[in-house]
């Protein structure tokens, strides 16, 4: 007899010729009958949703923790299940049951605990919302959503059926971040003045990808999901999605989102803020992308600015090497790295004092496994909540962006970057770069936003005119049927 955790010859090739064609999309029942309550001791059964990548990593996140089963294995590309299997087999020695294409189809399991979710941006809020409705538990990668509005239904799925989800910004899980962060907000150093961020890591051209057919293997219709139909390439498939709207927010919402995150953290209290303004480009070339490679935004929190410094024309000059880190900008210094800077010295002290948040351990798979057997959701390290502000983030960031004007970038500062000195020097830095790497400045132009005023709790940008009214319309998207975020959830 067929040991059940294994799939038989005949299941895979059944799966395999769905994956092939294209699966009929069924809807999922929104009680909460999927529901289950696992004691401590219990097996939890969790399923992985976009397995390329970072979605081995979540896999061997699960696989190495006793009583935690990777049952189901989902992705659009059938050509990444054998890895996988193989994968889960050697580690474990069993492989998972289940391999779908489409996560609605795996969500009707009722046998299934949890869904750990690494596809793309574009897809991470309604995948969230359809596992929360279905009774599941959700591990969501960063950033939680690909819209403002989308964090807040996300959110509110969670609350409303009792669900888990723990968002993927993983710093949230140390413990030697949480002692500095405890050590910024203690005031031992000085009043917060600036939380700042970088994002600099080499993002260079990406080129141009013609349209051709989708591999016979490769679901494209449900890869596109809640994106506008269009033809495929292969910058979108399989990384370079990240530097398209319709898919991804730029390197502001890919691995800046987690510097964003350790930033707003260190700001006592801080949810969105009440102005935001920005400026950048996609500089130093021409391709097929068009989200920002060159992006400063400044988020504004009372008296304390958070400033998020995004470039991607590193690594090719010696004084722009790659730079991922935050800092903590104080009326005495500066702390970075666990260290604290006095105003004027470059002789660092190590930092301590104040409560730390409490952490639960094990990392962020081992806590959100945690915080299932448990039913707890305060256990979760990064609950949804801080996932859809610190997305949120990233999103007002390239919203001002996207409705700037153009202006040039040699010239004067402009006028928006006001008088904070930490802002106007990532100014120059950024100008700085695209110069050093051979950018005639006088000739090359960017978009510069005006200061934007929003309303936290509304979540919406205030104000009368044209760029308002544009800013507000990019909180959401045009959702394709049937792939659509619901208004009540």
């Amino acid at each position: 007899m067929n040991d059940p955790r294994t799939p038989s010859r005949r299941r895979f090739l059944q799966t395999a010729a769905a994956v092939s064609s294209g699966v009929h999309l069924v809807n999922i029942s929104t009680s909460k009958a999927g529901a289950q309550i696992i004691g401590a001791n219990e097996r939890v059964r969790v399923g992985v949703c976009g397995i390329r990548g970072r979605g081995s990593g979540h896999i061997d996140g699960y696989i190495s923790q006793d009583n935690v089963e990777v049952t189901t294995l989902i992705d659009v590309d059938q050509t990444q299940f054998a890895a996988r299997q193989r994968q889960i087999r050697d580690k474990t020695g069993r492989e998972a049951g289940q391999l779908v294409n489409d996560i609605r189809r795996a969500l009707e399991d009722k046998d299934l605990d949890a869904v750990s979710i690494a596809t793309c941006n574009h897809t991470h809020a309604l995948y969230t919302i359809l596992a929360c409705q279905a009774g599941k538990d959700v591990y969501v990668e960063k950033p939680m959503s690909h819209n403002v509005w989308e964090g807040g239904q996300v959110v509110a799925a969670a609350k409303k059926y009792g669900r888990i989800v723990q968002h993927g910004t993983q710093q949230r899980s140390s413990g030697g971040r949480a002692r500095e962060i405890a050590a910024v907000k203690s005031g031992k150093y000085g009043r917060l003045l600036v939380s700042k961020g970088y994002c600099c890591k080499p993002r260079w051209s990406i080129g141009h990808k013609e349209p051709k057919d989708p591999p016979a293997t490769f679901n494209w219709d449900a890869w596109l999901g809640p994106a506008p139909m269009q033809p495929y390439h292969e910058n979108l498939v399989h990384y370079n999605w990240h530097w398209f709207w319709d898919f991804g927010n730029g390197d502001t919402g890919n691995q800046g989102v987690h510097e964003i995150d350790v930033a707003r953290w260190a700001i006592d209290g801080a949810t969105l803020p009440t102005k935001v303004w920005a400026l950048g480009g996609r500089l130093g070339y021409e391709d097929q992308g068009q989200t920002p490679n060159m992006h400063l935004s400044v988020f504004e929190y009372g008296d304390v600015l958070l400033v998020f410094e995004t470039r991607g024309l590193v690594d090719k000059h010696e004084k722009f090497p790659r730079k991922v880190l935050n800092e903590f900008y104080t009326t005495d210094g500066v702390i970075r790295g666990g260290k604290f800077y006095p105003t004027g010295s470059d002789k660092g002290e190590s930092v301590s004092g104040g409560t730390p948040d409490p952490i639960a351990p094990g990392g962020p798979f081992e806590s959100f496994v945690a915080a299932i057997k448990a039913r707890d959701p305060k256990r979760c390290n990064a609950g949804p909540e801080h996932g859809h502000h610190s997305s949120a983030l990233c999103h007002l960031g390239n919203i001002a962006y996207r409705v700037g004007s153009e202006k040039p970038v040699a010239g004067d500062r402009p006028k928006v970057l006001g008088d904070d000195p930490r802002v106007a020097e990532a100014h120059d830095t950024i100008r700085g770069n695209l110069e050093a790497i051979g950018v005639d400045l006088a000739a090359t132009r960017w978009h510069v936003s005006p200061v934007l005023n929003f309303d936290p709790t509304a979540e919406r940008f205030t104000g009368e005119g044209e760029v308002v009214g544009q800013a507000n319309a990019l909180l959401t998207r045009e959702y394709r049927q049937p792939w659509v975020v619901p208004e009540a959830v």
